[in-house]
This record gives C-alpha cells, structure tokens and sequence, in this order.
C-alpha cells in the first residue's frame, strides 16, 4: 500500500478507534442504567436499533456504494463538481426524507411486527421509544452523504471521527439518566421496568440517544468548504445523467433491501426472546435477548470497523481509479495489500475475543457473573466469522469499483437465504438457547459470502495474489493462536476461569483482567509476528510510527 494510502488509513482507523472506545463506554453505562438482560433494555436496545437497519435497508448501500464513484467523475468537472455534488446530495437528502417521515408515520406498526410475543405494555413502550428514535434515520442519512462527498475529496478524517461527537452526547445521556434515576439493580422486581417507567426518563434515554445522532450529522458541514465544493441545495434533478447510476443504485438498493430483511428478521427472532423472559425469571434463569446479541455483534465486529472498513474505504478511491483505467493490476494489487494488511488486526482480534470472552461478557453483564458467562459463550461463537466480515466487505468492493452492483446482489440472496433458514430454526429452539443460534448465523453467513466472492473474483480477475493472501492469514493466525496460549495462562493466573477468581468479582475487575491479559497477549502476538517474519505488520504500523516520530 502507499504511504499516503496507509496514513489516511491510519489516520479514519485512530478516529474509529477512538468512537469505538467511547460506544463501548455507552455500552457498558447503558447495561449498569438498565441492565443486560431486562425487558426495558430490550426494548429500548431494539427501538434504537431499527432505525440504522431500517436506514441501510432502503439506502445505506445506495449512499456508499453509488455516491463516491459519481463524486470522483464529477471532479473533473470544470466546477470541480460544486454543481453536480449539489443536486446528487439535494436528491439523496430529499429521498431520504420521504423515507424517514414514511416510517415515523408506520412506527406502531413496525414495533408489533418486530415485537413478536411483546405483550401490550412491552409494545406500547417500544413504540415510544421509536417515536423518539426513529427520526436518526434522517440524520444517518445526512451523515453518509456528506461523509462520502469528504471522502471522495480525499478528506477521510472527518468521516470516521464524526461518530465520537454522537457517542460523547449519548454517555453525557446515560449518565444524566443514571445520576437522575439510578442505577438497575439485580433484584426482582428490577428499579427500571414497564410499571416504573416514566415519560422523563424516556426523554432523557431516548432523547440524548438521537440528539447524538444529529449532531454526528451536522458536524460535517463544517469542512465541506475546505475541500473546494461549495453546497447548494439544487432541486434541477433533470439532464444529471443518472441513467446509468439509477440502474446500479436499483441493484444496489435490491441488495440492501435482501441483506436488511434478513437482518430485520433476525433482530425479530432475537426480539421475540423478550416476550418469554417472564416465565424464565419465575424459575430463576436469566435469559439472553436482543440487546446481548447487539453487545457481541458490536465486539466481533470492531476489527473490522476499526482496521477492515478504514483500508477499504481508501482502497475504494484507488479500486475506482484503476477500474476506470481499465488497470487490472492495479486492482488486483490493493484487494491483495487490503485483504493481507487487514488480517494482521482482525485475526488476531478474533482469537482474542474468544481467549478473553469471559471476563468481556462479564464487563457487559449489568453485574451479573451468569449473565456475563452467556454473554461471553455467544461471544465466542460471534467471533469466528469476525475475520471473514471484512473479507467479504473487501472483496465486495471490487464490484462496486467496477460499477458491478448485480453480483452482490446474487451473493447476498444466497447469504439471506442461509439467514432466514438458520434464524428461523434457531425462533423454533428453546429461548434460552436461542442468542447463541443467532450467533452462529452470523459467523456462517461472513464465511459464505467469502466463498461466493472468492468464485467469482477468480474468474473475473484471475490470480490476485491468492497465494500472498493465504501465506498471510496462515502466519498470522500460527501468531494468533501461540498469543493466544500465552493470554490464556494470564487469564488463568487473573481467575478467569472460575466464578470466584478475580475475573468475575465485578465489572471492574473484569475489565482489569482484559486489560492486563490482553496487553500480555497482545505483546506476544508481537514476538510471534517477528518469529513468523510477517511483512504485513510494518505495513499497518509504519504511518502510526511515522506520525509519532514527527511529534
């Protein structure tokens, strides 16, 4: 990868680090305000979960995939594209209006639909809750626009640390909502629950929740100037020349709304748990629902929003680029320098979370070691198909560069079909087993849409370094696994394998033990990429040094 490339990666990857550090801040106040396994944290987590599914349902593919190719074209207007920018980002923002005004307007009906098994209080607050959640869809789309119009402009720090304002306003939320209500406690009846709830705390939850949205949005107007384009709203939508992008934009959008639905229904199924909790508390089991699953599907994916998705968004331009040149070389060497880079980060991540899954399903338990236990299993499971998310993002990249939205399209029916099969065999297992099914549908789905990829790059592309790739993920997951054996020792020698141990005495002190045993880990996963001599690692980490030399 260049220099330039890799320092721009570097520079979104720090941004989304430091956002993903604060969302798992959000996180683990949101579980000590209501808890990991309540019926209030379930509906709130699946009201304030809707609108970014919904969001990328019926446009998120469009923005990302569509917008950054016609952006780059229209730079080489002699305007420097002001014109056409403005009229693409005036009919994006237009639609997506329309779109979010439409499912306010259908929120009661969407919460009865997702809230299979609610009982009518259950519902009449996810309804609530959407009311007040649903309008981030607006704002979400804003974000992905003008985020991709910076991006196109070569401008990716502001994309990625956009998201660190959101999460600011929601802890300062959380917070006030913890300070002013208090805390859940492990008790039965829990502080928080439907009878108890109140239209203030629903303000301040709710509300803080979508003011983040909002602010994430608006704080990207601020460089629109900086890079040469001057926005102006423009309702002139004829004469674009869009016919071509109209067909790619309705594949695309046939993609996302596949993925979506099946996604959606797998958040109904995991919703559906909730309505089943009752019965299981009388006996005195906690069971795991919606908001455990999102806890572990934003764990296993943070290699890849971190590492995976910060490469591929600057590998994008250059796949780009090289697809309108007609430069094959150029775009089978960034998917290989994409794919090898990333695996340096998300392996390793992988096995990591498995290793320490415990203690990090203990830190997101609410306070509760069983709880924490369920967690970490369904962690675990998630896990396994964390490397292979970014895989399959980076190689649906390729399409998108060549202005190939139908491929996708056919991948994502397969990968939807094996969701809806899997996520309604695992609707028909007993509730409390049903998070960890949901899991495991997860990890399938990232390792097929890799094998469909694969398929069909080789037959486009031919050799693209398939050789480099495969000797690279072997060596780092050896690395991966030797670490891990040391990190395990760390975790035995911390009590992270009893209930008694030091591990599992509070949140804290989980948290302390996947910090002192991951750094443990993550120092001899250092050792061990030198032992394996992987190139790789210098590839990511020379702009991080380089930027700390010059300070």
């Amino acid at each position: 990868m260049a220099r330039t490339g890799a320092l721009s990666s570097a520079i979104m990857a720090a941004g989304t680090m430091v956002s993903r550090v604060l969302g798992f801040v959000k996180t683990f106040l949101i579980t000590i305000a209501l808890g990991s396994a309540t019926t209030v944290g379930d509906v709130f987590e699946t009201s304030n979960t809707l609108p970014n599914l919904i969001y990328v349902l019926v446009a998120g593919g469009i923005f990302n995939a569509v917008l950054v190719p016609q952006i780059i074209k229209a730079a080489k207007h002699d305007d420097g594209g002001s014109d056409f920018v403005s009229r693409l980002v005036t009919l994006a923002v237009t639609g997506i209006f329309a779109v979010t005004v439409v499912v306010v307007v259908c929120a009661w009906p969407i919460i009865t639909v997702m809230g299979r098994g609610w009982s009518p209080e259950q519902r009449e607050l996810g309804f609530i809750f959407a009311l007040w959640c649903f309008p981030q869809i607006l704002f979400y789309g804003i974000y992905t626009i003008i985020g991709q119009v910076l991006n196109a402009r070569g401008a990716f720090g502001w994309f990625m640390w956009a998201p660190v304002v959101n999460n600011v306003v929601a802890i300062i939320g959380v917070l006030g909502f913890i300070w002013g209500f208090g805390a859940q406690r492990m008790s039965n009846p829990p502080l928080h629950s439907l009878e108890s709830w109140t239209s203030t705390q629903t303000l301040v939850l709710a509300g803080s929740a979508t003011l983040g949205v909002i602010c994430q949005a608006l704080i990207l107007l601020l460089p629109l100037r900086t890079v040469g384009l001057k926005l102006r709203p423009k309702f002139k939508w004829r004469g674009m020349g869009l016919g071509d992008s109209a067909k790619l934009a309705g594949w695309t959008l046939a993609t996302g709304i596949v993925s979506n639905l099946a996604f959606l229904y797998l958040t109904r199924v995991a919703a559906g748990v909730t309505g089943a909790r009752a019965e299981y508390l009388e006996q005195g089991i906690p069971i795991l629902g919606v908001a455990a699953l999102n806890y572990s599907s934003m764990l296993y994916s943070l290699p890849h929003g971190v590492i995976g998705l910060s490469i591929a968004t600057v590998l994008f331009n250059r796949m780009s680029e090289a697809s309108q040149g007609d430069d094959a070389a150029g775009l089978r060497h960034a998917l290989s320098a994409g794919l090898r880079v990333a695996s340096v980060a998300t392996v390793f991540c992988a096995v990591a979370l498995v290793v320490f899954a415990g203690p990090v399903g203990m830190i997101f338990s609410g306070g509760d070691p069983v709880v924490g236990a369920q967690i970490g299993q369904v962690l675990a499971v998630i896990s396994l198909g964390g490397p292979f998310l970014t895989i399959a993002f980076m190689m649906g990249r390729v399409f998108y560069a060549q202005e190939d939205a139908k491929t996708p399209f056919y991948i994502q029916v397969f990968s939807a079909l094996l969701i809806v099969v899997a996520g309604f065999a695992a609707s028909q297992v007993d509730a409390r087993y049903t998070i960890f099914a949901l899991a495991g549908t997860y990890a399938t789905q990232n390792i097929l849409a890799v094998y469909l990829s694969h398929r069909v790059l080789a037959r486009r592309l031919g050799d693209y370094g398939q050789h480099d790739i495969v000797r690279t993920h072997a060596q780092v997951a050896l690395a991966s696994f030797c670490s891990a054996l040391v990190g395990a020792v760390a975790l035995w020698l911390l009590g992270g394998f009893s209930f008694a141990g030091f591990a599992w005495q509070s949140q804290l002190t989980a948290l302390l033990a996947v910090a002192v045993g991951g750094v443990v880990m993550a120092i001899a996963y250092y050792a061990f990429l030198q032992i394996f001599q992987v190139r790789e690692f210098d590839q990511l980490a020379d702009p991080i040094r380089s930027k700390l030399a010059r300070r």
